[in-house]
């Protein structure tokens, strides 16, 4: 069975529980069976997902694309807020058409649809202000009409973001009517400097209604270009919004045109590509995004926003990845997919591990086939440019150089293959479906959904104590370690870097968990330099570079992190020393009989 066979065998009850108008309620019962409950009463964690627009939460039971919120402060002639839940699917040219003909669209679309052709401006100031605080600003013409948009983005949940429309007379846009939606800051820069054409676009759409019983999604097939000045960069792809229903609609429907064809799921805009094109710069590589879980919040809600920060950030970090020129965009992706197989690991002593090794397993797989490119991009960017700049008598560093650019080359064409490789494109896009209808719940026990209706803050606890505890141990007589065992202690301390940054904020935000954080982090800065350095010899090995008239320049670079290592023993001592010193923030109020956690290499085990 091919790994792509795999998850779709996996993904059938998560196609069910799509498909399932009553999945909330089905769910409810059997979590029931397991746990005491007075009648007419919910279990708590089993609402239907929240996603968290801008500005003000939508009602949990409010899942429709265009539910609004009316904002008092708005002109009249402003729409009222509304949220826009979209993926898009980026499709080859030549074969966007052919998606028409897919069996699913075949199947349920309403009619053969409608035909625009739509031109937009896209509007900021001359330093961006709109852009820098997560706006867009276009006007868009079809036929005679001219709408006036505000976009932004909308928390954790990759999908959703914030839109406001304004009918006007014209291209021009009229930027008083976008005054209400900014802050008081943002509103001054714009009284202060105009805003002024940034890029256009020039879009023709198809647009067809697809009705699936858990949703109705509208498809936009676009085809057309961006252009600022000189530049051009041509669009090809598919827009599935949300019309009404659930967001599982998108990703089912999304799962379905990806067996038809080759498809890349995208969440970067046409604001952003447009933008990107016209500073000539490469997609942007954030990083993760910070979680604010509630204290309050279910383990079974905790799992959700986890896991959705987890693939926002893996979305957001696709496209710089693939394009290669900043090369943070590979070391986010990388942390991205470890944050992801952290997430996975949580859930193992409550979920079915089948399917959760499933996932893990192909994001170890992709995460494999990037692990090349980010090495080459630390020692080209890092290690050889700090070298050479302090011994520029030592010859050969243009030589080692070049070198380090040829492998650096051949290992981003072989992460683009995995990237482009459609196994690589059927887990995300079903690692999205899985995590929008929580599919982890689709086999639990009752037991287990008792568990994951219980708040989440007491197994926070358990967990940071048993990851922490795991870390003491590995470094148990630190000072008197070898390299090998302190690796070992470097890899516990990221695992509990990672959980502490899904869980902590369930303990609180204050200045224990801001000096805990602070201590942990410096402590695996320290850890990770012994890493660089057993990298940096391999690379070294794999180029051999004493045969290639850039000895001299490699023996600097081994001198030099050998140098480096007398002054990091002392640094990384001290970290030790503040690090098991600290006092740890999930041990206020904990629990006097907690839960006795094991993690074996199947993950936490109960």
């Amino acid at each position: 069975m091919s790994e792509i066979d795999a998850i779709k065998r996996a993904l059938e009850p998560v196609r069910r529980l799509a498909g399932s108008n009553n999945q909330h309620v089905a769910i409810r019962n059997v979590a029931a069976a397991g746990a005491e409950q007075k009648p007419g009463s919910e279990i708590p964690g089993n609402e239907p997902p929240r996603s968290r627009p801008f500005p003000a939460d939508q009602p949990a039971d409010d899942i429709s694309a265009k539910a609004t919120t009316p904002d008092v402060s708005s002109p009249r002639d402003v729409a009222p807020y509304a949220s826009e839940i979209e993926l898009k699917l980026l499709v080859a040219s030549d074969r966007l058409a052919d998606f028409n003909n897919a069996p699913i669209i075949a199947a349920n679309a309403r009619n053969k649809g409608t035909r625009k052709h739509l031109k937009a401006v896209y509007y900021d100031t001359p330093k961006r202000a709109l852009r820098r605080d997560g706006f867009s600003f276009r006007v868009r013409q079809s036929g005679t009409r001219f709408t006036q948009t505000v976009k932004t983005e909308s928390g954790n949940d990759p999908l959703r973001r914030g839109e406001w429309e304004a009918a006007v007379p014209s291209m021009t846009p009229d930027i008083a009517l976008a005054m209400p939606l900014v802050s008081d800051k943002l509103r001054a820069e714009l009284e202060r400097h105009p805003v002024e054409a940034v890029f256009s676009s020039d879009i023709h759409r198809h647009q067809r209604l697809v009705d699936l019983p858990s949703g109705t999604v509208e498809l936009a097939f676009d085809q057309g270009h961006l252009t600022s000045g000189d530049h051009s960069l041509p669009i090809s792809e598919i827009e599935l919004e949300l019309k009404s229903g659930s967001p599982s609609a998108i990703w089912e429907l999304a799962l379905r045109l990806a067996e038809h064809d080759q498809v890349k799921p995208s969440i970067r805009t046409k604001s952003a590509r447009g933008f990107d094109l016209a500073a000539d710069a490469p997609p942007r590589a954030p990083k993760p995004p910070k979680l604010r879980l509630d204290p309050s919040v279910s383990l079974d809600g905790a799992f959700s926003e986890i896991l959705r920060s987890c693939l926002l950030h893996l979305l957001q970090s696709l496209p710089a990845a693939e394009d290669g020129r900043d090369v943070e965009g590979m070391h986010q992706l990388r942390v991205a997919l470890r944050r992801l197989r952290s997430a996975l690991d949580l859930m193992r002593s409550v979920v079915s591990l089948s399917k959760l090794d499933l996932m893990r397993a192909e994001a170890k797989w992709l995460a494999g086939s990037l692990s090349g490119a980010r090495d080459w991009d630390v020692f080209r960017q890092e290690t050889l440019r700090t070298v050479a700049e302090g011994c520029p008598s030592v010859a050969g560093f243009e030589t080692l150089g070049a070198l380090a650019d040829e492998r650096r080359a051949s290992c981003y064409n072989n992460a683009r293959l995995a990237l482009t490789d459609r196994r690589c494109q059927y887990f995300v896009i079903g690692l999205g479906a899985w995590i929008e209808a929580r599919g982890w719940r689709s086999d639990v026990t009752p037991e287990g959904l008792a568990q994951l209706a219980e708040p989440a803050i007491n197994f926070a606890r358990n967990i940071l104590s048993a990851q922490h505890a795991r870390v003491l141990k590995r470094g148990r007589r630190f000072k008197s370690l070898p390299i090998e065992e302190r690796h070992r202690v470097r890899l516990a301390a990221k695992k509990l870097r990672y959980v502490a940054d899904f869980l902590l904020p369930l303990c609180g935000h204050g200045k224990s968990a801001k000096r805990f954080s602070r201590r942990l982090a410096d402590l695996q800065q320290q850890l990770g330099i012994y890493n660089d350095m057993a990298t940096t010899t391999s690379l070294l090995a794999d180029i051999n570079a004493g045969s290639t008239g850039s000895g001299m320049a490699a023996a600097a670079i081994a001198g030099w992190q050998a140098h480096a290592m007398v002054g990091v023993e002392a640094r990384l001592l001290k970290a030790w020393s503040e690090f098991t010193g600290g006092k740890v923030p999930w041990s206020i109020d904990a629990p006097e009989q907690p839960i006795k956690l094991v993690q074996t290499n199947a993950g936490w085990l109960r």
